[in-house]
């Protein structure tokens, strides 16, 4: 599977979350403890948003994330409100720049860990569902592509949360179809520059790990003492795929089947339920 980061606050300098954290996203490149596989070396991405706004920047790389000297250098110099990260170790599609994560649309960035289960058998079903001006966008051959471009199709600009629940609804109804009894094993990461999303679903509710990062009052009462602690604001929150430190309180997990809403004000966590979407829209 893969691991992914997302932060959302106050502009940082990103190389504080990805290196200087003592289990950072670098670190689980080589050293994951809560995924499938402990190294996770077959490409990587980031992608952030500026602080004027705007389409997101991105790179990405099919060198292993521990070993690239320039992601190091961008992470230094580049400041961020809100950024995704992600590392990724294949579930079988080849290992190019076009499959790594985060996929990008306009001011849509998406990241994914987990897998479509039966995806090859699928894929021609899925693929002919997606809008066809979205169509030519799809450049990789990864089935967490074809899941973004699928959200798009199911109105992610206009209700995106109900689009990827339709997307993922769409996906499930696919593979029994095709006699596939659990399709869906996902974390998601999403954001349009605004707010971030971040999903923990699965069809078999057996979902991989996710956490957010605890308030600020819980966190700063806790180590008072911690000088990074003392910079957080009401707004900052950090959602990871495993926590990036020991450190006790810090990271709540994200219930199973569950969907956050990240956004300057009140958080909201909602139940997430697929829904199959109607045939016209599909």
């Amino acid at each position: 599977m893969c691991r992914w980061n997302a932060y959302f606050g106050d502009p940082i300098v990103i190389d504080e979350l990805l290196y200087q954290t003592d289990h950072g996203l670098i670190d689980q490149s080589l050293h994951a403890r809560q995924g499938v596989e402990t190294t996770n070396g077959d490409g990587f991405g980031l992608g952030w948003y500026g602080a004027a706004g705007g389409e997101p920047a991105r790179y990405r790389s099919v060198t292993p994330a521990w070993s690239d000297q320039n992601l190091r250098d961008l992470a230094a110099h580049i400041e961020s409100p809100l950024f995704l990260a992600h590392i990724r170790a294949t579930t079988g599609t080849p290992v190019q720049q076009t499959n790594c994560h985060p996929f990008k649309h306009g001011r849509w960035l998406f990241v994914h860990n987990g897998v479509l289960n039966g995806f090859h058998a699928m894929r021609r079903d899925l693929m002919l569902a997606v809008d066809p001006e979205l169509y030519d966008g799809i450049t990789g051959s990864t089935d967490s592509e074809v899941l973004f471009y699928l959200a798009l199709t199911f109105g992610l600009e206009r209700d995106p949360l109900g689009a990827v629940e339709r997307a993922v609804g769409f996906v499930e109804s696919t593979g029994r179809a095709h006699g596939v009894e659990h399709a869906v094993q996902m974390t998601l990461g999403f954001s349009d520059g605004e707010r971030l999303w971040a999903v923990r679903y699965s069809s078999e509710h057996r979902s991989r790990t996710l956490y957010v990062s605890a308030d600020r009052a819980t966190v700063q009462a806790l180590h008072p003492d911690n000088a990074r602690f003392k910079r957080l604001t009401d707004e900052t929150r950090v959602v990871v795929s495993e926590p990036l430190s020991d450190l006790p309180g810090v990271w709540v997990a994200v219930p199973e089947a569950t969907a956050l809403v990240i956004q300057r004000g009140q958080d909201e966590q909602v139940p997430f339920r697929p829904q199959v979407p109607e045939p016209a829209a599909a």
